[in-house]
C-alpha cells in the first residue's frame, strides 16, 4: 500500500528533501515489520534508487537496519542467508541478499555506534578510505554519514547532518593527492605497455577527482554509481572507452585523462 516515508533530516546538501511517497509491496512491507521487531534494531530505512526517486521497474529494494549492541538475526535468517555484523567489513558491516517473490531485496546492517563515530570525525574533517569490494577508488568512511542524508526513514528516528564545512575544506586535497598518485602509476604502466594496469589506475584517478569535486561542492555521495556524471566529468568515461594500446599512444592517453579535469599540474607529490 502507499505509505509516506519520513525524511531522515537535513538533505544531502543541507536542505531538507521533500517528502517521498513510496508504495511498498506487501512482501516488502512484511519484511519491514520483521526488521522493526529485531531486538536491537533502532530504525529501518529505505535507501538506493527508491529513496531518491530514480528507480525503475527493475530496481532492487534497499532496506537498512540501524542497530545498537547485539542484533537478533534469526527472524531475518528465516528469509534467507544472513551475513552477520562484521562479515562485510567495518563500513558495510553485514546483511542479506533476499528474493521475495519477484522482488530482489538487499538488507544492509549499520551499527549506529560506528555511524556516529565516523560522522563525528567527518565533522572535524577527518576520514579514512577503505579498499571495499565493489569500489574502484575505495569507500570513504563518511559514506555512513552520506547514507543518512540520502535514506528515507520507514520506522524509528534518525538524524542526518549537512555536509561538514571542515570536510569540504580538507577532503578535496586528500582526494587529489590520491588522484596524482594514481596518475603517476598509470603513466608508469603505460610506458611498459600494460594496458590493463594503466586503464585501472587512470579509472581510479578519474573517480578520485570526482570525489574531490563533490566534496568541494558539499555534496554527499554513497557510492561510485554515476559519480563521474555527478561531478561533471562524463568526458572521462568517453576517454576510458578509447584507451590506446601501444606504449607511446597509451602514455598520451593517460596524459589526456590527467588533463581533462583541469586540475593544476603542480598538485603536490610528497612522495618525490
Amino acid at each position: 500500500m502507499p505509505r509516506e516515508v519520513v525524511d531522515a533530516g537535513p538533505g544531502r546538501t543541507g536542505v531538507p528533501p521533500s517528502k517521498l511517497v513510496v508504495e511498498l509491496t506487501p512482501a516488502v512491507e512484511d519484511l519491514v515489520e520483521v526488521l522493526t521487531g529485531l531486538r536491537g534494531a533502532h530504525a529501518i530505512v529505505l535507501g538506493g534508487s527508491r529513496a531518491s526517486g530514480t528507480n525503475d521497474a527493475s530496481s532492487d529494494w534497499d532496506l537498512g537496519v540501524y542497530y545498537r549492541g547485539d542484533l537478533d538475526l534469526p527472524p531475518l535468517a528465516a528469509h534467507g542467508v544472513v551475513h552477520p555484523p562484521g562479515s562485510w567489513g567495518r563500513l558495510m558491516n553485514g546483511g542479506a541478499w533476499l528474493r521475495l517473490g519477484d522482488a530482489k531485496v538487499d538488507v544492509l546492517l549499520r551499527d549506529l555506534d560506528t555511524v556516529e563515530r565516523w560522522s563525528e570525525r567527518a565533522e572535524r574533517g577527518e576520514f579514512e578510505i577503505d579498499a571495499l569490494l565493489g569500489y574502484v577508488a575505495g569507500a570513504p568512511t563518511y559514506l555512513l554519514t552520506a547514507e543518512l542524508a540520502w535514506c528515507r526513514v520507514l520506522r524509528g528516528v534518525l538524524h542526518a547532518r549537512p555536509f561538514p564545512e571542515l570536510l569540504a575544506a580538507e577532503a578535496p586535497a586528500r582526494w587529489r593527492f590520491r588522484w596524482s598518485f594514481s596518475l603517476d602509476h598509470a603513466r608508469m604502466h603505460a610506458r611498459r605497455g600494460d594496458v590493463v594496469a594503466a586503464l585501472g589506475q587512470a579509472a581510479k584517478a578519474a573517480l578520485e577527482e570526482a570525489h574531490a569535486v563533490l566534496c568541494a561542492r558539499r555534496e554527499w555521495t554513497c557510492n561510485e554509481k554515476g559519480l563521474l556524471e555527478k561531478a561533471g566529468l562524463a568526458r572521462l568515461r568517453e576517454l576510458c572507452a578509447a584507451v590506446a594500446a601501444s606504449p607511446v599512444d597509451l602514455l598520451r592517453w593517460v596524459d589526456g585523462v590527467a588533463a581533462e579535469p583541469g586540475v593544476a599540474a603542480n598538485e603536490p607529490r610528497p612522495w618525490r
